[in-house]
């Protein structure tokens, strides 16, 4: 009976210990953009907010939240926020998300915005996440899994700047005349073949547009429509995750008359940007201390919690 109760106590002991290592996630934010961003957060339906859902992150700046277990939600980079003087009120050109204040508290980003959606712990106690262009396209931005494993846990995102190659019917400028923005179809038109509504609300009905497939080619890995999940969606188990607001601040979509290597890694055969985009620098930085030393950690706290659960196994036969 006293082996059951130990044997029963080790194993409540290593589920605890398990959960305790892998049991959140931490996201941290990056700007390599030439002007500030604001990133905005929004929790999933009956998921509660994160310890902040918005802050102002400067040039070169970067900063770190942590998520519970089974967070779902998404990220974003809001753009030109200023706060009107007499009023108090903070409003951005791109992503603004309605508060009137630099926390979104509960708001959403109002399109066009990229995205990035996470589910933590979903199906079979893997991430799902993604990097979207559905609601449009603001800013370059590339998410990088930090110490995770699984076959599709790899780098994605969309490095090119689409501001510059918007077509004119989607552009969105600034009262200064500059792109900054680029929305989708159904955000321009309205349309269900835009926007798989009404008769175009399945995959078979709903196919991607020329639009959508500017988007596609510029950022193979990006969502581009809503049921373009074949090349877009990844996962992760154990992972942190790193958002890079303009990772690359000399990507554009240019024609080149080159032959540009595209940016790939082993995990996954779609590129990160098309080769027909002048690409440089590095963006990937998979290879960053930040990712070894929580590979490390994870890694012997795993080793700790077996050589406890031994140690206890080898106490519970002398009963």
């Amino acid at each position: 009976m006293a082996q059951l109760y130990l044997l029963a106590l080790l194993l409540t002991f290593i589920q605890q210990f398990n959960s305790g290592v892998y049991g959140s996630a931490t996201f941290t934010f990056i700007n390599k953009c030439e002007q500030t961003i604001w990133p905005g957060m929004l929790s999933g339906a009956g998921i509660a907010p994160l310890s902040t859902t918005g802050f102002a992150l400067q040039v070169g700046e970067s900063k770190t939240i942590e998520a519970p277990s089974s967070w779902g939600g998404r990220f974003w980079g809001r753009t030109r926020c200023t706060q009107d003087s007499s009023t108090g009120s903070f409003s951005c050109v791109t992503g603004d998300c309605g508060s009137g204040k630099v926390e979104c508290s509960g708001g959403n980003a109002a399109p066009p915005a990229t995205l990035a959606e996470f589910k933590l712990d979903g199906d079979g106690g893997l991430d799902f996440y993604d990097v979207s262009l559905v609601d449009g396209y603001n800013l370059p931005m590339l998410v990088v899994p930090q110490g995770g494993t699984g076959a599709n846990c790899t780098a994605t995102g969309c490095l090119v700047d689409l501001n510059g190659a918007c077509p004119s019917e989607l552009r969105v400028t600034s009262t200064g005349g500059e792109n900054v923005a680029c929305k989708s179809a159904c955000e321009a038109f309205g349309q269900p073949e835009y926007c798989c509504s009404g008769a175009y609300s399945t995959p078979d009905t709903c196919k991607p547009s020329s639009y959508s497939q500017l988007f596609k080619n510029a950022c193979p890995r990006a969502y581009s429509y809503a049921y373009d999940d074949k090349t877009s969606i990844f996962t992760c188990a154990g992972a942190d995750y790193l958002i890079t607001f303009c990772p690359s601040p000399n990507t554009s979509q240019k024609s080149s008359s080159g032959t540009e290597t595209p940016v790939t890694d082993d995990n996954n055969s779609s590129p990160l940007i098309n080769g027909s985009m002048i690409y440089e620098g590095s963006a990937l930085d998979e290879s960053s201390a930040a990712s070894t030393c929580m590979h490390v950690f994870r890694s012997q706290a795993i080793a700790g919690a077996v050589a406890i659960a031994a140690a206890m196994w080898r106490f519970c036969q002398h009963f």
